[in-house]
């Protein structure tokens, strides 16, 4: 894994086959879960060689957890693209992160497989969940502008462990997507609150 070439640094033709088993992993996850998502199975749907595979990937948690990534930047731009609703900051922080919960409910069974290898020990997966703290946080850097530097990124940190330890609740069962978003309000309103102008 050391020798791998980040994805920053991947040539088109290694990023376009990267996105292919990528899409695969989406594609068999929303189908069946966390058990549906098998290397030999993403092989095939992506119609590429299993050695090219772990070439990308040492492991289908690592896989899944760059799937997770794939996703969250994906909804950062479309958030950028229909701005957040409310009158203030923890309203749309709050619209922002209950979308999210949205377009994870509409997938339940891949939404569990993504939050479930994102909480792998696999070291592959160590990049992927600093990547998706960055792209959550640069979705309510600009929500949180007029704040302190400092402020705003302990405060983007806190909601990011409540929102992520929620989602683990709601993939083991413990939960409800409704009581995900409960505690993300109360977590925008607590922690966003308090710096309103």
């Amino acid at each position: 894994m050391a020798d791998r070439t980040p994805t920053a640094e991947l040539s088109p033709e290694q990023q376009d086959r990267r996105r292919r088993l990528i899409d695969a992993a989406f594609e068999l996850g929303a189908a069946g879960g966390y058990d549906a998502v098998q290397m030999r199975d993403v092989a095939a749907t992506a119609n590429m060689a299993l050695a090219t595979i772990y070439r990308n990937f040492s492991s289908k948690d690592e896989l899944l957890a760059a799937a997770m990534t794939e996703w969250t930047v994906r909804l950062r731009d479309r958030v950028a693209q229909s701005p957040p609703k409310g009158d203030t900051a923890a309203e749309q922080m709050f619209d922002v992160l209950n979308r999210a919960c949205r377009a994870m409910g509409r997938q339940p069974k891949l939404s569990a497989a993504l939050v479930r290898a994102l909480s792998s020990a696999d070291v592959g997966v160590r990049n992927s969940g600093a990547e998706v703290r960055a792209s959550i946080a640069s979705t309510g850097d600009s929500i949180l502008v007029d704040l302190e530097p400092e402020v705003r990124a302990d405060i983007l940190a806190v909601l990011g462990h409540v929102w992520y330890s929620s989602l683990v609740s709601w993939a083991n069962g413990r939960a409800t997507f409704d009581s995900v978003t409960i505690e993300l309000e109360r977590a925008c309103r607590v922690l966003i609150g308090p710096y309103a102008p």
